[in-house]
């Protein structure tokens, strides 16, 4: 990165290594702050350290699995917040990143994106949950926070990763048995197979 850069490269923001990084494709996953106790994330960080394997990616697939289990409000099954949320993450769509694919679940959400330069990951995501939340809020007639602080991200390393991703975001509804095909999930790019096409790995 250089010095001007308002993207952060490579960064900690606690247990995961983050990256903010223009001209790259990452996978986000952010959620509701009543979906995965903090508590329980905290326990599996202390067994971590006793399991063979990539500890890293063994985190991912705990937090993975607990929130397709649809713990917590799931307040993004209602149609008229997941709308919210979808016209939030493609509002600004080719002007500030390009979105290659996502899906809503019912208490979280993942989304494909590649930044563009001068917008940093950490600020794209803060504004999608700001307006969302705001929006959100007032149509339930609720108040407090909506959304989990962090979120976490990775990037796409290869052709075979993107494929990889990409399979599990449109296979996310099916998995958690909230459809029977991924093109019957409303909420997601699985019904919109032309989007992004032409996005290559390193535009």
């Amino acid at each position: 990165m250089s010095a001007d850069s308002p993207h952060r490269g490579w960064h900690s923001r606690g247990y995961l290594p983050h990256l903010d990084a223009a001209n790259e494709l990452q996978a986000v996953t952010f959620r509701l702050a009543d979906a995965l106790p903090r508590k329980v994330v905290e326990r599996w960080k202390r067994e971590l350290p006793t399991l063979e394997g990539n500890k890293e990616q063994l985190l991912r697939q705990k937090i993975f699995k607990y929130e397709d289990a649809g713990y917590g409000s799931c307040v993004l099954k209602k149609p008229e917040v997941a709308a919210i949320v979808q016209q939030t993450i493609l509002h600004f769509d080719t002007q500030r990143y390009r979105i290659l694919d996502w899906v809503i679940m019912p208490n979280h959400v993942h989304v494909l994106i590649h930044c563009l330069a001068g917008f940093p990951l950490g600020d794209i995501v803060r504004s999608w949950k700001t307006f969302s939340s705001r929006e959100i809020n007032r149509i339930l007639d609720r108040t407090g926070k909506l959304w989990a602080t962090d979120y976490h991200d990775r990037y796409i390393r290869d052709l075979d990763h993107l494929a990889n991703v990409r399979a599990y975001l449109h296979n996310n509804p099916v998995k958690a048995g909230l459809c029977k095909e991924p093109s019957d999930w409303p909420w997601s790019s699985a019904t919109r197979s032309q989007l992004g096409s032409n996005l290559r790995m390193h535009p």
